[in-house]
């Protein structure tokens, strides 16, 4: 006999949450550009069934329903009164995940699917993460690269040795914005060095760049240096009008390897180079995200991107913030409490 259909719903239904480009163009961005959102990859999965969203905005919950034949709500609360859903992904702005993730849980969602900065404050994630496994709900984090099959594969290569051991690993990108897209790319380097960072220091780089989320986001980029586990050091360039391509390069006393989009090349010291074919597929990381919830609500399978994951790397965000503040002086993680209410004003 067939299992019944997982239930799904979507809170947010704008560039991320519903592929929405009339959203995308006020944000600059193209839906052709994404690596997945929330819509296609909850529809795009046999096990899945996209039943609702909710969006204040009454064009985008028009196109969603639209686009769908779900169900749309102006209030998110309405939406998880009104239907019995299984999964649930949150595509709202930072500062309403940890009510909307909190909301979900008391209403017995299994599983949420919450976008990244997994939360405003560091107070607020833990309060995430502890309402979910109180629950027994599954708090998923949309970083990416994590479901990404060469990262993953990456990943693997390091764990083995490959590079020798550990000595510094890098980070840079243009366009600043430390908590929207540096939540991605710290957690991109634990992810591929399996090492958690334990103190930082930091310069914010205060040019006042215009958030394209709105005048209420300030959410600059800037520079910092990393002190992880097993004495190795790491290094973040991501000033708010870079222009270099991102990339993240992880050296070892073997090797290196450099990782620019889906593109990896291993350098070894005094041997060859080796270009990582970009694998061929059609599923995009966010399908991969979506069809591991459904695996571990069914058998129980691990998740490989976690609410501790993302509370781990908004910890190192707002900690340069911290050391910002004290004149770039190394600042010690985990945060003091009085630094859990620190508010990350990215979108």
């Amino acid at each position: 006999m067939s299992q019944p259909k997982l239930r799904a719903g979507i809170i947010g239904l704008g560039f991320i949450g519903a592929g929405d480009q009339v959203a995308g163009d006020r944000l600059g961005q193209k839906v052709a550009d994404l690596d997945g959102h929330h819509r296609s990859a909850l529809s795009n999965h046999p096990r899945v069934e996209l039943v609702a969203g909710s969006s204040q905005d009454a064009g985008r919950r028009e196109r969603f329903q639209q686009s769908t034949g779900a169900r749309t709500y102006a209030d998110w609360r309405q939406m998880l009164a009104a239907e019995n859903l299984d999964i649930v992904s949150i595509a709202s702005m930072t500062p309403n995940h940890s009510e909307q993730t909190i909301g979900c849980v008391n209403a017995g969602v299994r599983a949420i699917y919450c976008e990244k900065p997994i939360a405003a404050t560091l107070a607020e994630a833990e309060a995430m993460v502890a309402a979910c496994h109180r629950a027994g709900s599954l708090l998923v984090i949309n970083h990416n690269r994590r479901f990404n099959p060469t990262y993953r594969q990456l990943a693997e290569f390091i764990a083995a040795g490959q590079l020798g051991d550990l000595i510094t690993v890098s980070a840079r990108w243009a366009t600043g914005r430390l908590g929207n897209v540096g939540t991605h790319m710290i957690d991109a380097i634990r992810m591929l060095t399996r090492r958690e960072v334990r103190a930082v220091s930091a310069t914010l780089d205060m040019s006042a760049r215009p958030d394209c989320r709105g005048a209420e986001f300030q959410d600059p980029g800037g520079w910092a240096m990393l002190r992880m586990d097993g004495g190795l050091m790491g290094q973040i360039t991501a000033p708010d009008y870079a222009k270099d391509p991102a990339e993240i390069v992880v050296s070892g006393s073997l090797g290196r390897a450099v990782v620019q989009g889906n593109a990896v090349r291993i350098e070894m010291w005094g041997g060859p180079s080796e270009l990582w074919p970009i694998p061929a597929s059609q599923l995009t990381s966010m399908d991969v995200a979506v069809s591991e919830i459904v695996a571990a609500l069914d058998e129980g399978n691990p998740l490989t991107s976690t609410g501790e994951d993302g509370l781990r790397a908004l910890e190192v965000i707002l900690g340069c913030h911290v050391s910002h503040e004290r004149n770039a002086t190394w600042t010690e993680l985990p945060l003091a409490p009085a630094d859990k209410q620190r508010l990350l004003r990215a979108g």
